[in-house]
């Protein structure tokens, strides 16, 4: 039985914090299928709009504070869809708010990273995210 690829989708508008990503999922050896979307707006129509997307993720990896619509809006409307529901969510932001994480939680992510400021703890942060979600949760490992 051949594996099916395994998906990781980015939903960043900084640039910079793309390519960090990127490249800390190549350097941890997990890069199959990687996309990325760059706005709140573009997420949701990317699962919900007139022609959604078949893409069953791994793993989102989402940042809170994004254009056109938050990060928090998107995570709502995911998990309160029942074909998105089961999607595993990270946050991935650089706030510490406490309102953020509470609400965060309250509307199901599954975890919620604070981006480190440093590029190495980035780095480290965003390949051990992407191995633990594609290869050691059961839901992607096959």
């Amino acid at each position: 039985m051949q594996q099916q690829p395994i998906d990781i989708l980015i939903i960043e508008d900084n640039p910079n914090d793309v390519e960090l990503a990127l490249h800390a999922l190549r350097k941890a050896k997990v890069t199959n299928n990687v996309q990325v979307l760059r706005d709140g707006a573009e997420a949701i129509d990317f699962f919900f709009g007139s022609q959604p997307s078949s893409v069953r993720p791994c793993v989102i990896l989402l940042d809170l504070k994004l254009p056109k619509v938050s990060g928090l809006e998107v995570l709502k409307r995911l998990k309160t869809d029942r074909k998105t529901r089961s999607l595993p969510v990270v946050m991935l932001t650089s706030s510490r708010e406490d309102r953020d994480v509470e609400e965060a939680y309250a509307l199901g992510a599954n975890s919620y990273i604070v981006k480190p400021v440093d590029f190495e703890g980035f780095t480290r942060s965003v390949g051990e995210l992407g191995l633990y979600w594609t290869l050691l949760n059961t839901a992607c490992a096959k």
